[in-house]
């Protein structure tokens, strides 16, 4: 067991807080199974704020002679932060929120007047031109109307004749018009609809191809369920939004200038004025009460997202809610979730009807102004029963654009509304990617070093402070220590999943900031702690590691990585499906998919997070023993991260080892101690092979901005 005194000694030496990080290569040993482990000479390296010269280790292993700059300090503003709250209920002013508006507006142009799109803007061109033939005959439907109205006004027994003499080819040309506005609309609709479906198809596309090129750490912390009720109902909002700037902004501008063009003209400027007065007071009315109503529908979409986002959240932790008897409970937050939604929603149905009052209150008294004045004329002698009836068919013909001019700008404010959230999707910054002069990664063998590293999720915790070690090209290192130590958050920053922030990471010599991030993680198959499964067949999730495998080399890699005997046990053999996650199989033999699929990328670096956790012994001893088997085949460079040494030690030589873990003074905490102390692996190595403490030497101490100090250590046997 490895000496308490030797580490309560190296803490008292330590004043400040600080993590070890003990690399040793090895000892031979002969393992209980009666296997031999080699570990060709040990080194133990205790280091955390900085990692100095590593004098004594062999040239093989002796670390380049990092450069002197200056580490960037974790501050706060190089924290790792949340993704923006784009679910929430929106906290512009009124002036951003216009801007933003018009922003969405500009942004839906281009897609009905795309560039290098000829059909596009001839179907957009033939829309326009059949709405404006519709709406033409639209406005001669009452003058007909007046025409057959006049005619009747005679004395059919003294003059003789019938009513298709009389008024029979008005009566044609009335149901023609009426006829040919309808046929021009549907025909219209049929022409859009490809533009419109095309938009909607480009938008979606884009918002998640955005999506899936953001960060890792926007989406852990995104909010699943309310993300793709918001897309939903954005996606939506495009169809709309592009039918209303084509077919109703232009076409009922164009209808009204039409209806109060004649009533001016052909009855004088009393019904103009009197269509002026109903124009301004209808539109006035309805833009103060649509802004009024804007903030119910904001209120009612966030409760929506929320409601989503529980319902989603409750039914993907399904078995949680099982082992702990609280469905009562979850029923309760969606319950309290949709409350929200309910009040929300009343208040937008409330002030809808309060709108909808108004508006007909404003028409009636105009409609009710100009019967009188044509009812007046009439008796005057200056109009005719024909011309009254003209008026009351325009006005009622004023009532359906005005009307639909006050639906629309509803429904557009409603469609801005839900489309803000999927244009701001667009906006989220990518953290990771590629510099301008990024080249693709030249592999020439796999040699992994970290130079000074830092990264914290937060600023008050960091993970790494400038830590330094290098990973051989072509060998197999092993990471161990316990949880929350760092071990996954190295495959991250070598992933790049975020970034270093502070020193760098070098592959064969090139740091990873400077290539590209596809040749980068093409170059790397991982193997996760908790293995990402999708709700498909087992040969999907196989092929996923490369989407064009065949069916041999599927079967292939599914019988090295132990899992074929369990997929032909399955009714349906490789297109059974997995459920959601892969809930519909065990732990072990997700892990064994996700070994497949890695091998079957076959990628120059491996990486292996706890990928045998859930494995049985006998199992865990077959499939390391065939990773092991292709790693020496091909020489890849691989990292096995794991909490027990047993994992190490099983999955064959080893040759350079990480042990990470903390150290606070003036002792060990229970936790060090007991992975130290407790884990038999460890203390049967450690008692085999005790190192020569004597030799120990310090090799150097420096106090960070956070006063935590670096202390390393070396000795060997």
């Amino acid at each position: 067991m490895l000496s308490p005194c030797l580490l309560r000694s190296i803490a008292r030496a330590a004043p400040g807080r600080t993590s070890p990080l003990l690399l040793s290569r090895g000892v031979a040993r002969l393992c209980p199974l009666g296997l031999e482990r080699g570990f060709a000479s040990t080194r133990f390296l205790l280091q955390n704020e900085s990692s100095g010269p590593t004098n004594g280790l062999p040239m093989s292993t002796q670390p380049e002679k990092v450069p002197a700059r200056t580490v960037n300090k974790l501050m706060p503003s190089a924290s790792i932060t949340g993704a923006p709250n784009l679910l929430g209920e929106p906290t512009l002013t009124a002036q951003e929120q216009r801007k933003a508006d018009w922003g969405i507006i500009k942004e839906m142009s281009t897609y009905l007047w795309p560039k290098g799109n000829p059909g596009v803007k001839v179907r957009v061109g033939l829309s326009l031109g059949l709405l404006v033939g519709a709406k033409i005959l639209n406005v001669q439907v009452p003058f007909y109307f007046k025409t057959i109205i006049d005619s009747m006004n005679v004395d059919f027994l003294a003059v003789g004749g019938t009513v298709w003499t009389a008024t029979g080819s008005v009566i044609v040309a009335y149901g023609l018009a009426r006829i040919g506005s309808t046929a021009f609309q549907e025909i219209r609709n049929a022409v859009f609809a490809s533009v419109a479906q095309k938009a909607i198809r480009r938008v979606a596309c884009n918002v998640f191809d955005h999506l899936l090129r953001l960060d890792l750490n926007f989406h852990l912390t995104r909010q699943t369920g309310g993300l793709s009720r918001a897309i939903d109902r954005g996606t939506k909002g495009i169809s709309f939004l592009l039918t209303s700037m084509v077919f109703h902004i232009f076409p009922i501008f164009l209808e009204i200038s039409m209806v109060c063009g004649i009533l001016t003209y052909k009855f004088g400027p009393n019904f103009a004025a009197v269509t002026a007065a109903t124009m301004l007071a209808y539109t006035v009315f309805t833009i103060k009460t649509t802004a009024w109503r804007t903030k119910f529908r904001k209120q009612a979409n966030a409760a929506d997202n929320k409601g989503a986002t529980v319902a989603v959240d409750s039914l993907i932790n399904y078995e949680a809610v099982k082992y702990f008897n609280n469905e009562k409970y979850e029923v309760g937050r969606y319950d309290k979730a949709l409350k929200g939604y309910e009040s929300a929603s009343i208040k937008v149905a409330t002030s809808l009807a309060f709108l909808n009052l108004g508006q007909n209150v404003i028409f009636s008294s105009a409609l009710t102004a100009m019967m009188y004045l044509a009812c007046q004329g009439v008796i005057d002698g200056n109009l005719t029963v024909g011309d009254l009836v003209m008026v009351n068919q325009l006005v009622f013909q004023l009532s359906v654009p005005l009307n639909f001019l006050g639906s629309v700008y509803r429904e557009l404010r409603q469609s801005l509304l839900d489309m803000e959230t999927l244009f701001n999707l667009q906006k989220v910054n990518i953290a990771i990617k590629d510099k301008p002069d990024a080249k693709p990664l030249e592999f020439k063998g796999g040699e992994i070093r970290f130079e000074n590293v830092t990264f914290g999720y937060h600023p008050d915790r960091p993970i790494l402070k400038n830590v330094t070690f290098t990973i051989p090209a072509g060998k197999k290192t092993a990471i161990v220590g316990p949880s929350g130590c760092g071990k996954s958050t190295i495959l991250r920053l070598l992933f790049r999943s975020y970034d270093v922030q502070g020193g760098r990471i070098l592959i064969d010599g090139q740091d990873i900031r400077d290539v590209t991030v596809e040749s980068l993680r093409k170059s790397i198959g991982v193997v996760p702690q908790d293995t990402p499964l999708f709700n498909n067949t087992i040969e999907h999730n196989i092929r996923y590691g490369r989407i064009d495998a065949t069916a041999e080399e599927v079967l292939h890699v599914s019988k090295r990585a132990r899992i074929h005997d369990a997929i032909s046990a399955f009714p349906e053999g490789y297109q059974t499906m997995v459920g959601e996650r892969g809930m519909m199989i065990s732990g072990g033999e997700k892990q064994r998919l996700a070994v497949s699929r890695l091998l079957l990328k076959d990628p120059p670096v491996l990486f292996f997070d706890e990928a045998t956790s859930a494995l049985d012994s006998h199992t865990e001893q077959a499939l390391l023993g065939n990773i092991s088997s292709i790693l020496k085949e091909k020489e890849r460079t691989s990292v096995f991260v794991a909490h027990r040494l047993r994992t190490i030690f099983d999955s064959g030589r080893a040759s350079f080892v990480i042990i990470l873990f903390f150290l606070l003074p003036p002792h060990f905490p229970p936790s060090c101690l007991a992975f130290l102390e407790k884990d038999a692996d460890l203390t049967n190595w450690s008692r085999n092979h005790r190192p020569n403490y004597s030799s120990a030497r310090w090799l150097g101490c420096r106090t960070s901005w956070d006063t935590r100090a670096a202390h390393q250590f070396q000795w060997g046997v």
